[in-house]
């Protein structure tokens, strides 16, 4: 009962937005900042294969489209713009992941970084500070992935957008014929945002194992 009370109080701060009551909260249910931080970072990670699976079907269906011969082209096309809306809504997914694991995170190094002045003993209170700092060193590797990765979405997206769109102006078999060019053109654009998201989920794997390690 007591459990369910403080999950609804976390409910209520979310939507108020104060962060340090949200923070005591889950302390409360014996959650630390670090902890929090590895969930969110699990979930930009889930985020981001969300992502890219979608954007490897949206890509599929253009190419599909290419190969066109016959049939019902409004339901063709809808399944296109369905698949450019998906992949819409999980770019903006993992823009909303990221911010909120660089949140925690700043949250947790500020908090980590004021609480050294508490040490009486200068040896641990040095054992502290470099493990803050190898902490911050291997969250800025994760961070710069994860921002890499979400920039080359864009300029994807974009492209998705202009097809989407040629095809809803131009329903015909012209206009699909076109795509056979459009759609080689972004190929490379894929492949290296599917290269990098993938770098940025393994670098959040690491990032999760050696904060959970130490």
């Amino acid at each position: 009962m007591k459990k369910n009370w403080i999950v609804a109080m976390v409910a209520v701060v979310l939507i108020s937005g104060c962060s340090s009551v949200y923070y005591s909260v889950w302390e409360k249910l014996g959650y630390e900042k670090r902890d929090i931080l590895v969930s969110r970072v699990q979930k930009a990670r889930d985020s981001e294969e969300a992502a890219k699976q979608q954007f490897k079907t949206t890509y599929q269906r253009f190419q599909d489209l290419t190969h066109y011969n016959g049939g019902d082209l409004e339901a063709e096309y809808n399944k296109i713009d369905a698949a450019y809306q998906s992949a819409k809504e999980r770019a903006d997914a993992v823009h909303e992941h990221i911010n909120s694991v660089d949140k925690v995170a700043n949250d947790m190094f500020a908090e980590w970084q004021k609480e050294l002045s508490e040490y009486q003993n200068q040896d641990l209170r040095r054992q502290s500070e470099q493990k803050l700092r190898d902490s911050k060193a291997r969250y800025a590797q994760l961070l710069a992935a994860m921002r890499r990765s979400e920039e080359k979405m864009q300029p994807v997206l974009a492209a998705f957008h202009d097809q989407d769109l040629f095809l809803k102006h131009n329903l015909n078999a012209q206009a699909i014929s076109s795509l056979s060019t459009t759609t080689a053109g972004i190929q490379a654009d894929v492949q290296n945002l599917i290269k990098d998201m993938e770098a940025s989920i393994n670098e959040a794997n690491s990032f999760i194992d050696n904060l959970k390690k130490s």
